[in-house]
């Protein structure tokens, strides 16, 4: 099968290449996928697990990339609740190949029936964003309704779908991004807009909850406009700046078969759109990790067609 791999951590983003490699191997309770699309992180060149597995030993050549939609292709052994041909979506694990490959290995409970009237396209922007904004601001943010929330990158891709989840929940959505950003963000129906290069942060009030994807500076002033009882929450960094009388929480996404269901269930009542922004095929990937002109949403990776 294809797929993109990288073998030198020192090569950075110029490290990706389209390979061959062999058919993937299913072990028990996993599900082979006939990967129709995939989402990745240009950052995880940079994760640790990229390069090593879970006892720290060397597995390059690696595949990048854990989002991924498709369509099961095999089960392994004692693998049950999904049936060969099934169409899927999900995360793919860590520490092992990802999404960027014709064929993966993902394990059954990462992984959640994707309805037909859903493009594999869309699917494949919605299981680490979506997540992420979903555990951020609810499990560990504890939103609520008539709430205020302050949302960092609101037009990225997990700032964009938190932006649409905390309205959606009846709280009082403040995002934050670039000038260019504003447009978008109005668009998503944020009550209000800071431009992160030009507007005191000051002037988003006292929050319940700051969701943070950008981390420094960004994060360590945000604590300061967390009111009392309230939380900082970011996926870049443990912070080093603690909110006054607050909780400040750093998290890494977990798979929710449950939460995906939910998910892919709000796009197809239309209350929930992921923003998508370059589609390109398997052989155009590498070229997608260099850092080039910057568009608001998600780059996905269409493997196959329909």
């Amino acid at each position: 099968m294809r797929a993109i791999t990288v073998q030198d951590r020192e090569a950075g983003v110029a490290g990706p290449r389209l390979t061959d490699l062999p058919y993937p191997h299913a072990a028990e309770n996993d599900v082979i996928v006939r990967v129709h699309a995939a989402g990745f992180t240009p950052g995880e060149l940079d994760w640790p697990a990229t390069w090593t597995d879970r006892a720290g030993r060397d597995r390059t050549p690696s595949v990048p990339g854990h989002e991924l939609s498709g369509v099961v292709a095999a089960l392994g052994y004692g693998t049950t609740g999904l049936t060969v041909g099934q169409r899927v979506f999900g995360l793919a694990d860590w520490a092992r190949d990802g999404s960027l490959a014709e064929y993966t290995a993902v394990e059954a409970r990462n992984l959640a029936p994707l309805p037909a009237d859903v493009d594999h396209t869309v699917a494949a922007a919605l299981p680490i964003s979506g997540l992420t904004a979903w555990q951020g601001l609810f499990d560990h943010g504890r939103l609520a309704a008539g709430q205020t929330v302050l949302i960092h990158g609101v037009a990225g891709g997990v700032g964009s779908l938190a932006a649409q989840l905390a309205r959606d929940a009846g709280a009082r959505v403040i995002g934050t991004g670039r000038a260019a950003d504003r447009d978008l963000a109005l668009g998503l129906g944020v009550h209000a807009f800071l431009d992160l290069q030009a507007d005191p942060l000051d002037d988003a009030g006292e929050v319940d909850v700051a969701l943070d994807v950008i981390g420094g500076d960004v994060c360590d002033r945000s604590a300061a406009v967390v009111r009392p009882g309230g939380t900082l929450v970011t996926i870049a960094a443990p912070p080093k700046v603690q909110p006054r009388s607050g909780r400040a929480v750093f998290f890494v996404v977990e798979p929710d078969r449950t939460r995906l269901a939910d998910l892919v269930q709000r796009v197809r009542d239309g209350r929930l759109k992921p923003i998508i922004g370059a589609v390109r095929t398997l052989p155009e990937a590498p070229a997608a990790f260099t850092p080039g002109p910057r568009t608001p949403g998600r780059t996905i990776i269409r493997v196959r067609e329909d």
